[in-house]
């Protein structure tokens, strides 16, 4: 591939196709615009003293000045981590402890200069209007497209951040290099065929690997047009993927599921769409879609190392489900099934896989000295030699498709008084995922105690039953919560919030 990094693959494309739409669906701006618009903001970033190589914590909702933001940044130089915007301040001040960015930007949300004190932080919700704010002093002027200096960014210098979900404690910064993004976008743009004929349609947080580095990133590999959406609607899906003509979707569980439950074969009726990642047989036949695609990775592990093709009318026979199916490693990924089970991924290249974690000015990187990366999922080969996923080896919760940081969650209601012990487990919901269940041990239960510090979560966080236990599980040698006996344990009282 001729580039070297992402800011000449993006100037490279909108030189191709200036007019390919580009943006969140009810914004989207030509690809030759938003360059020019996150050209103005790169300058204006650097007039506001972000410099190049330097950490930029992303805080906010999709948006198109969100997507431009992330452009500016690239253009800049700089490395973008990427957050998710529902966190609380606490938590955020927290994982900015670890990040130590040289600033923050925000979007849609109120800034909260709380969460890194000694940086600049900037409001950037109106960057499709070449519109930057220093939170405090005023906008920044971004009139000049001035130079890129994005481009002289090495092939394994950082390109940005991507954090887990934190099931066992403060979410943690992966980090990813320009390389790792080209060689991700190329992966998903060949495995799926991406090319000018195609619109992409990518309606997730921007904050996850699925819509950036597939959706986005993968679809400008392939010359395609890009746009994603404010939110996740399932009333409002067919009628807008009909609308923009949209021809590749990047889901993933929990919205197929909830596609295929709130809608029918008639709503979809008239769309163009000819692939769409993440899906399973039920949801290529009811919405009469030709290809779907099942795939097997992480942030860490490249951000995808295996995919495998579906074909309307093709069958699955394994326990574990067609969307299980990791299928064929990438060209560049060397990977092997322990005895124990656990999925274990290697580079064939630098760059493939994420360069560990960032703490402080220390870069943590959990691979063997054989460079095998132990992913902690579970996994086994079928006849073929084929990936089967079968379940994170963690312990980890899933609300509306978000990870609950479980500790960070246990913390909030361990204070509360008449609580002597607490903890947080899943059960399944009626619905799609989990439901947030609230063990304590205590003489009775504080509901209004327990609301009080619920209705300051965010949504995807809040414990929607607690359960009052006469002691929790734990591990007698370090005390650890057997979080998986508290299914078989008896509640001596179970309470709906």
């Amino acid at each position: 591939m001729p580039e070297t990094n992402l800011t000449g693959l993006i100037l490279d494309r909108a030189e191709r196709r200036p007019d390919a739409r580009f943006g969140v669906a009810d914004a989207p701006v030509t690809l030759a615009d938003a360059v020019a618009r996150a050209r103005r903001t790169a300058a204006a970033l650097g007039a506001a003293d972000v410099a190049p190589g330097t950490r930029v914590a992303v805080v906010g909702e999709t948006s198109t000045s969100y997507l431009l933001t992330w452009m500016a940044l690239v253009f800049a130089g700089a490395e973008p981590a990427l957050i998710n915007p529902a966190y609380p301040a606490d938590l955020l001040e927290e994982m900015m402890a670890d990040l130590e960015p040289a600033a923050v930007v925000w979007l849609h949300r109120e800034p909260d200069a709380t969460v890194a004190e000694s940086v600049p932080h900037l409001d950037a919700s109106d960057v499709a209007a070449d519109r930057l704010v220093v939170v405090g002093s005023g906008p920044v002027d971004g009139s000049d497209e001035g130079d890129v200096p994005g481009l002289a960014r090495r092939a394994l210098d950082v390109a940005g951040y991507m954090h887990t979900s934190g099931t066992t404690g403060v979410p943690k910064f992966c980090i990813q290099t320009h390389e790792y993004f080209l060689r991700l976008g190329r992966f998903i743009a060949d495995s799926m065929c991406l090319s000018p004929v195609d619109t992409v349609f990518a309606p997730l947080p921007m904050f996850h690997i699925n819509p950036l580095g597939y959706g986005v990133i993968g679809g400008l590999t392939g010359g395609a047009e890009v746009l994603g959406a404010r939110r996740f609607s399932a009333s409002g899906f067919w009628p807008l993927v009909q609308e923009l003509g949209v021809t590749a979707m990047f889901l993933h569980a929990p919205p197929v599921e909830i596609l295929k439950r709130s809608t029918t074969a008639s709503d979809a009726a008239g769309h163009q769409v000819t692939r769409v990642f993440f899906a399973d047989g039920e949801f290529l036949e009811t919405f009469g879609i030709p290809l779907g695609f099942s795939a097997y990775g992480s942030t860490e592990a490249g951000g995808l190392c295996h995919i495998w093709t579906w074909r309307m009318g093709d069958r699955a026979d394994i326990a574990e489900g067609m969307s299980r199916y990791g299928g064929h490693a990438r060209h560049d990924v060397d990977w092997a099934v322990l005895d124990d089970g656990e999925i274990v991924v290697r580079a064939e290249d630098d760059g493939v896989l994420f360069s560990g974690y960032r703490k402080r000015e220390q870069v943590v990187a959990p691979v063997a000295e054989d460079g095998w990366f132990h992913t902690g999922d579970l996994g086994r080969t079928d006849a073929a030699g084929s990936l089967i996923f079968i379940e994170r080896r963690t312990e980890s919760i899933r609300v509306k498709g978000e990870y609950v940081p479980i500790g960070f969650v246990e913390q909030q209601f361990a204070s509360l008084d008449g609580v002597d012990d607490v903890a947080i487990w899943r059960r399944k919901s009626e619905l799609v995922d989990d439901e947030v269940v609230l063990y304590l041990v205590a003489d009775e239960v504080p509901l209004d105690a327990i609301r009080t510090v619920s209705a300051d979560l965010p949504g995807f966080m809040r414990p929607t039953w607690v359960a009052r236990m006469s002691a929790l599980p734990r591990d007698t040698g370090v005390g650890k919560v057997r979080r998986r006996l508290l299914d078989d344990t008896d509640a001596l009282e179970l309470v709906a919030l």
